[in-house]
């Protein structure tokens, strides 16, 4: 008999299901059907929720920003100085595509879209948050001397965003989302000297 849950609970699960499938199937190829018999449900059930699959992705998107973004926030505001801050976000991240790694295989199929959608937007939003966070750390380190004064703050963030999305492409070709973690030390450390030697 399956359980009757509140309408934000259902909705939940339904989310919960797309980002678990997506982790296996390309977005493009999972079905509201696919996502009923995960959760157990009828179709009409799950449109009962959403009214189309593409509402569905937007929840899914919107649940990762929300996400991703308060697991950032708080790894850098529980670290002492700005360049341990920097380095628990970066691992709050690849953590967070391990334990999630359905999530960055919706964000670069929504990218791939020439036009632009709600999905798209909630991710641009999700980046701008993004650099906003590191541009703070980058600043706070340069104003206590962890950082030279006349590094490109832009290009530091581009290029952080660029290292940890290099990694999730790895593990994406070898579906090994874990296998992140073993590189992250060394692939921070490098980004790590190459900010701290800017000119």
């Amino acid at each position: 008999m399956q359980t009757r849950l509140s309408t934000e609970e259902r909705q939940a699960e339904i989310v919960a299901a797309a980002l678990k499938l997506a982790r296996d199937i390309s977005p493009v190829s999972i079905t509201t059907s696919d996502i009923a018999a995960a959760i157990g449900v009828s179709q009409g059930a799950v449109f009962k929720h959403f009214p189309t699959k593409d509402a569905i992705w937007l929840a899914a998107m919107q649940w990762v920003r929300e996400r991703l973004l308060l697991k950032l926030y708080e790894a850098a505001r529980a670290e002492a100085t700005a360049l341990e801050g920097l380095e628990a976000v970066f691992r709050a991240h690849v953590a967070f595509v391990i334990a999630h790694p359905g999530a960055p295989r919706i964000i670069f199929h929504e990218l791939q879209q020439p036009a632009d959608s709600p999905v798209k937007q909630e991710v641009r939003a999700l980046l701008q948050a993004y650099r906003q966070l590191l541009l703070g750390l980058f600043q706070a380190g340069v104003k206590n001397g962890q950082l030279p004064a006349k590094l490109d703050q832009e290009a530091a963030a581009t290029l952080f965003v660029g290292i940890v999305q290099g990694l999730v492409m790895q593990s994406m070709l070898t579906g090994k989302p874990a296998a992140m973690k073993a590189q992250a030390d060394s692939v921070f450390a490098l980004y790590l000297r190459g900010i701290r030697a800017a000119p």
